[in-house]
């Protein structure tokens, strides 16, 4: 099993180093096709290699057109890169998730993790106990389990949440805010355990779209009939998470809330999985101290996730 997942590993490490040295390529003719189209100098960096570049230019189609899988940054109509090869198959089985929680949790978020269970069809709690990282994921990867999930807590209030896509990542971390749990709303009955319909709204940039794909593909695929809706709505970079049912009567639908209620705001994604994060890339990482963070919105403008790739 170890030597499958190292065999694994250095596929696809050689995956991505052949991908950045495809997109460097590219990115190289992209810009002498620029500056031959609109009549301006070559770059001095460019001027060795150009006639070469050029040459490859126009011999270069852009070959059969194919609906791009959101879950990566790069590529075009006809490419996919190695971010991708996560979620290419995902839809086609059920997602598998274990969720879990920090050494000695609280009664509280003892019960936020069971509401959490109760959100994502075929979850399972386990109970952290003495167990290190690398030991729960290798069970994860053993167990074929797609999805990796961590809740922390701050005196008892629940305020990360932590989504491990396996066998080999990416890593997505998020702050909680606002929660209220189930618990704390009397008299609210059960909830319905069918697979929800998914509602995001305002994901627009490429890293809005993969952080959707990161909590879609949580969820299995819904029956047409099934009245349970779950929604992530993003305003100003925090999402917002409900959970609501619905019932037809007569030509209007009543929607009825069924909790629990939270923000999410995502401050970090890391090519990796939990056990191994510091050796792990960093995709993206919030930075709110930097004088233009108050202007910035990552998820549903694209000048935000621009800027941030220039820094």
């Amino acid at each position: 099993m170890l030597r499958r997942q190292a065999r694994l590993r250095r596929e696809y490490l050689y995956r991505k180093s052949v991908e950045d040295k495809q997109k460097s390529i590219q990115a190289k003719k992209d810009q002498i096709k620029r500056s031959l189209e609109e009549n301006i100098p070559i770059h001095g960096d460019l001027r060795k290699e150009a006639l070469a570049l050029q040459k490859r230019i126009d011999f270069e189609d852009k070959g059969p057109q194919r609906a791009a899988v959101i879950g990566g940054f790069s590529g075009g109509a006809n490419t996919q890169s190695s971010q991708d090869d996560e979620y290419r198959y995902a839809g086609v089985e059920d997602p598998k998730i274990m969720i879990t929680t920090s050494r000695e949790p609280s009664a509280r978020l003892k019960m936020f993790v069971k509401e959490i269970r109760l959100i994502f069809p075929n979850a399972q709690r386990m109970n952290r106990g003495g167990y290190e990282m690398s030991q729960l994921i290798h069970a994860c990867r053993a167990n074929e389990v797609t999805d990796f999930i961590v809740v922390h807590e701050h005196r008892g209030v629940p305020d990360a949440l932590v989504i491990c896509h396996l066998p080999y990542g990416p890593t997505a971390s998020f702050t909680l805010s606002g929660v209220v749990m189930r618990h704390d709303i009397p008299d609210l009955g059960t909830m319905s355990e069918q697979y929800p319909h998914l509602v995001f709204h305002n994901f627009k940039t490429d890293l809005g779209k993969m952080t959707m794909s990161t909590l879609k593909y949580l969820f299995p695929v819904p029956k047409p009939d099934s009245k349970r809706v779950v929604t992530f709505a993003n305003n100003d970079d925090y999402i917002s998470f409900r959970q609501h049912t619905y019932r037809k009567s007569g030509k209007d639908i009543e929607l009825t809330e069924v909790g629990p209620r939270f923000q999410m705001k995502l401050y970090e994604i890391k090519l990796g999985t939990l056990d191994a994060l510091d050796a792990a890339d960093t995709e993206w990482a919030l930075r709110p101290y930097m004088n233009t963070a108050a202007k910035r919105r990552f998820l549903s403008l694209e000048d935000g996730w621009k800027e941030e790739q220039e820094d």
